[in-house]
């Protein structure tokens, strides 16, 4: 497999200066976009961690209390009891892919720096 991958490279044309450029800023904006998506979810999931812990104290005095919970843009009325496991769930999943993106995140961050190493891309100091 590796010789593969070096006889696709030895094949490959050479990038003119536009387009290594063009590819140098399309990867940052991936990455940027990854790390944006990343900050996003990981607020989403530390907002539903505050809500739980919320609920876990209404949920050891009255598990039958009600409560609201917006379900597509619907704020529906349910029990403590029906929601806390719903939302835990929710969570769980959030992070999660959380964890899948910054698995994402890494491979792509890589990939960028062997590419700025194979064309000599080096940060301009100001």
């Amino acid at each position: 497999m590796a010789s593969t991958t070096a006889k696709a490279k030895a094949k490959a044309t050479p990038l003119s200066d536009q387009e290594v450029q063009q590819k140098y800023v399309g990867m940052q904006n991936e990455l940027q976009s990854l790390a944006s998506k990343i900050g996003e979810l990981e607020s989403e999931a530390e907002e539903h961690t505050v809500v739980m812990a919320t609920l876990e104290e209404a949920l050891a005095e009255d598990p039958d209390r009600k409560c609201f919970r917006l379900i597509g843009g619907v704020l529906a009325e349910r029990t403590v009891k029906e929601v806390f496991p719903a939302l835990k769930t929710t969570r769980d999943g959030i992070l999660k892919v959380v964890s899948n993106l910054g698995g994402q995140y890494k491979a792509k961050e890589e990939e960028f720096d062997s590419f700025k190493r194979e064309y000599g891309i080096r940060p301009v100091s100001k």
